[in-house]
């Protein structure tokens, strides 16, 4: 993926970029030019000529697809060094790339996923830290995330609404400039409940936060029925939307943007972020990786960037 986004190189101009991890694993994959690097400062040297891979450690055998013990050492190794550089500012921004969390987990990954990894290593709270997918259609803001389903009532408080709220608009604000985004929040039940004829929480947990959230100042306002928040014409009144659960954000986003959509995480103290897709371990190796989503999330991460530093 990294190295289809290196192949498109001319589609993000003034823009260089490197890869962290094992450089076998890239020439297992892709037989352009790469060239091994020791700093960051030596990418933009090299990167019209090769693609800089800052070799971490190797991971054993690879085959293309199949994920191993010793690639999710090189990827949690490669993560934390990612997150380090972004943090000193040696590097402008992280991007990162899919991993497979079930190996991940057997080399004492702990977190839900790269968002709270990053977040923690940052110093930053889970409230804080939120998870927003952007594309040029959508950008929507779960509020519970990689949670299942049926727990999603009980965790869903007037609270964690508010707090991700804040926390969504302030990152919005520094990540795209605009200091008072027009919000909209998905009802929970179809049709939002119709009045508590088919659920409660829109009256009890929603409304409320939505009032109070009013009355500090953020242009918000719902709940509103899901099936109806994301057609053309109510995509119109809004800049994001706080959805309740995570398929009801990334269905949609996913539908409208597939290979644009970028995961960005806001409330960080650098910028981060991800395609907003899979491993597809399916297809490695064999020619198939679509470069949009990673373009897409170097893009943003590069215009993110240079937007902070102008501030």
């Amino acid at each position: 993926m990294v190295a289809a986004a290196y192949q498109r190189k001319s589609d993000l101009p003034a823009v260089p970029f490197f890869a962290v991890g094992d450089i076998a694993s890239v020439r297992a994959v892709y037989d352009g030019p790469i060239r091994q690097i020791d700093s960051a400062a030596e990418a933009a040297a090299v990167f019209e000529e090769a693609l800089p891979v800052w070799h971490i450690e190797d991971s054993g055998p690879l085959t293309p697809g199949q994920p191993t013990i010793e690639g999710a050492h090189c990827a949690l190794h490669s993560l934390e060094m990612g997150v380090g550089l972004a943090r000193s500012g040696e590097v402008s921004a992280l991007v990162t790339a899919p991993i497979c969390k079930e190996q991940m987990y057997k080399v004492g990954f702990t977190h839900a996923g790269q968002t709270e990894f990053i977040a923690d290593r940052c110093g930053v709270s889970r409230t804080n830290a939120v998870m927003m997918l952007a594309g040029p259609s959508l950008k929507v803001v779960p509020i519970t995330v990689h949670v299942p389903l049926r727990d999603v009532p009980e965790l869903l408080t007037q609270e964690l609404i508010m707090a991700r709220a804040q926390a969504a608009a302030r990152g919005y604000s520094k990540a795209f400039g605009d200091c008072n985004p027009r919000i909209a929040l998905a009802g929970f039940n179809p049709h939002a409940g119709e009045n508590g004829a088919i659920g409660r929480e829109e009256i009890e947990i929603l409304l409320p936060a939505v009032t109070q959230l009013r009355e500090e100042g953020l242009d918000i306002f719902g709940p509103v029925s899901p099936d109806a928040l994301f057609t053309p014409r109510m995509r119109e009144t809004y800049d994001f939307a706080l959805c309740l659960y995570h398929d009801q954000a990334l269905i949609p986003l996913k539908a409208l943007d597939f290979d644009s959509g970028v995961n960005v995480t806001l409330g960080l103290p650098i910028v981060r972020t991800s395609p907003d897709h899979g491993t597809a371990f399916d297809i490695a190796g064999k020619g198939m990786a679509e470069a949009g989503p990673m373009l897409a999330a170097i893009r943003m991460a590069a215009d993110i960037a240079r937007l902070r530093a102008c501030a």
